[in-house]
């Protein structure tokens, strides 16, 4: 038999969901804010049903995209943008806490503009008569994404353009995916279908790259992607810049979300360096095409490790000397012990979302001074820097970055150092 209950809204479950005690027994509710009063109904078999919101949290707000109950590319709109920064900031820090450290420094937080992510990854879907192309319903089928308040006007713009020249493609017979990273010579796009592409295809998306002045097109087939990608169309230069440095990045190439939060990233990761000549050797692994291994080589000389082959050659394509030395090496499959460490003066490393605890134990057991953490989630951020707290570092340093609005993603960059003279000068 059903209830009828009235609760509040305590925190943000995982997912971005309210956290509500039911009976003593947690439930989780969508786009509910913590600091909502609501009044709800629960069934014998704990379907709960929202009623009404007796009283709203002083930090629930409009959603701003009349997308937002469909869309799977935001979940928390619900809640006000500094509220979210504030949440994320404390996620964080708990993953820290909970690894061991306590005493926090002061956290340096900063959340990037509405209309600035750069790097997009849609599905499409033919339909009688017309092409749906935007992001997959939660669980469900791609919502066609006639609205976005998250990616740059200028990759919105080429949508319905796309949705025109994917609807007269044959190699469009069912769904596919395609992914646009908007780089600073321009918009480079990988197209992903079931059926291989045929000449006229061919003479279409050369056309189109033509009329919307996009760099590159290339294509693989959805079906076997490890086949690799070819380069259907190219009008000119591919290329990302990194200051005065130009690097050519590969189709699909990993792109950090938004300029503002590189930029704010590769700051971090600069300001929490120990001091250094330029001679001194810097460890970078999981360096992927040079987000952070161009800036780092004006400080010392860079030994950036990636697994990648395409993107270790795009960043020998910058032509930038001897400052950095790049190995093409799997470090989840054959991480660096801790010998390899030996000469180095700091180690940074970026890895997957998975984290990295097996690389990051042979680093725990080195004699490395200073180490820098670029971290996509807290949970791995948590397990690996474990190791490190065991070994006898603290934490430094901390900048968060919200590049993902609406979300529950966050980035940060933590600094961990063994060095008492350091910790004695880090901001509380």
């Amino acid at each position: 038999m059903a209830s009828l209950i009235d609760t509040t809204v305590l925190s943000y479950g995982a997912n971005g969901d309210g956290l509500v005690l039911i009976a003593d027994k947690p439930a989780y509710i969508p786009q509910a804010v913590p600091g909502d009063r609501l009044k709800l109904r629960v069934g014998s078999d704990r379907h709960i049903e929202v009623l009404d919101i007796e009283s709203a949290s002083a930090n629930r707000v409009a959603p701003v995209c009349a997308l937002f109950d469909s869309c799977g590319g935001c979940s928390m709109q619900t809640t006000a943008l500094p509220a979210l920064l504030e949440w994320k900031t404390g996620l964080v820090a708990h993953a820290l806490q909970r690894a061991g450290f306590d005493n926090l420094p002061r956290i340096e937080a900063m959340q990037v503009p509405v209309e600035s992510r750069r790097r997009i990854d849609l599905a499409f879907q033919r339909l009688p008569g017309r092409i749906i192309l935007g992001l997959h319903r939660r669980h469900g089928d791609v919502v066609d994404m006639t609205e976005c308040h998250v990616i740059d006007p200028a990759l919105f713009a080429l949508l319905a353009p796309l949705r025109e020249v994917l609807g007269s493609l044959g190699a469009v017979t069912g769904g596919g995916d395609l992914q646009i990273n908007l780089y600073s010579s321009g918009p480079d796009i990988l197209l992903s279908t079931d059926a291989a592409l045929v000449p006229t295809d061919r003479v279409k998306l050369a056309n189109f790259g033509k009329t919307h002045k996009i760099p590159r097109i290339s294509w693989r087939s959805k079906r076997r992607p490890n086949d690799g990608y070819e380069i259907v169309a190219q009008q000119g230069p591919v290329f990302h810049a990194f200051g005065s440095v130009k690097l050519t990045p590969p189709p699909g190439g990993f792109l950090q979300a938004s300029a503002q939060s590189e930029s704010a990233i590769a700051e971090a990761v600069l300001a929490a360096l120990p001091t250094l000549n330029r001679r001194d050797p810097i460890v970078e692994l999981f360096a992927g095409f040079g987000t952070l291994t161009v800036p780092l080589a004006q400080k010392g000389r860079v030994l950036a490790y990636e697994g990648h082959f395409e993107a270790i050659a795009a960043l020998k394509s910058g032509a930038i000397g001897q400052r950095i030395e790049t190995t093409h090496r799997d470090l989840t499959r054959q991480p660096l012990i801790a010998k390899e460490f030996e000469k180095a003066r700091v180690v940074v490393l970026d890895p997957p979302h998975a984290g990295a605890l097996i690389q990051m134990d042979h680093i725990a057991r080195s004699k490395v001074e200073d180490i820098i953490y670029v971290s996509c989630n807290p949970q791995a951020l948590s397990k690996d820097s474990a190791l490190l707290k065991k070994a006898g570092y603290e934490v430094l340093s901390i900048a968060v970055i919200d590049q993902f609005l609406w979300s529950t993603e966050v980035e940060a960059v933590v600094a961990f150092t063994r060095s008492k003279k350091r910790l004695s000068r880090r901001q509380t």
